[in-house]
């Protein structure tokens, strides 16, 4: 079983219960899916820039992203319809655990000047979005063989029904969130 969800059992049920005041443990949140989504702007001109970027998430995520498509042409962007520009990957049960678990205790702390995670990023529902600006600083990415730094977004998708719930279990799960700025610095 991957350690993060063992910790999610052991540690974060239990304070979340006393936190909330759920009467029954199906009632805590729980994570319910991450969403790695990649867009490729320049893969208009150059189709061959999807592959590479196919390959990387496939490394990153475990598991063969899908490739996304235009659903509508926009002449200014020089994009047909049904142009590949992009990829994404949906990672459940384990795989998601065991990604959460690289995203927080070996990808972040790799990014330069990291002073954590902004927790202004909740959609009102509970799920955060996070984005990168380069997927370097996943361990399983080589620096030396990557042709341009692409950025990609995170989606954690949780069961929370109010952002404060969301926040509260992804700093249980030890989701690096920033300490607000006190003070006029």
């Amino acid at each position: 079983m991957a350690r993060l969800k063992t910790k999610y059992q052991s540690d974060v049920v239990p304070a979340m219960m006393k936190e909330f005041g759920y009467k029954n443990t199906m009632q805590v949140p729980r994570l319910e899916k991450i969403t790695l989504n990649v867009g490729l702007g320049e893969a208009t001109q150059n189709v061959k820039v999807i592959d590479s970027a196919v390959a990387e998430i496939t490394a990153i995520a475990g598991q063969k992203p899908v490739v996304t498509h235009a659903k509508k042409a926009i002449a200014n962007f020089k994009l047909r319809e049904g142009v590949p520009i992009g990829c994404m990957v949906t990672l459940r049960r384990e795989r998601m655990y065991e990604f959460l678990d690289r995203l927080i205790h070996v990808a972040l702390p790799r990014v330069r000047d990291f002073k954590g995670v902004p927790d202004r990023s909740f959609d009102g529902r509970g799920n955060y979005s996070l984005g990168l600006r380069e997927q370097v600083i996943f361990p399983e990415i080589q620096a030396d063989k990557v042709e341009k730094a692409r950025g990609m977004t995170i989606t954690i998708t949780t069961t929370a029904k109010t952002d404060q719930e969301g926040r509260s279990l992804l700093r249980l799960m030890g989701m690096p969130f920033a300490q607000p700025v006190v003070g006029g610095e």
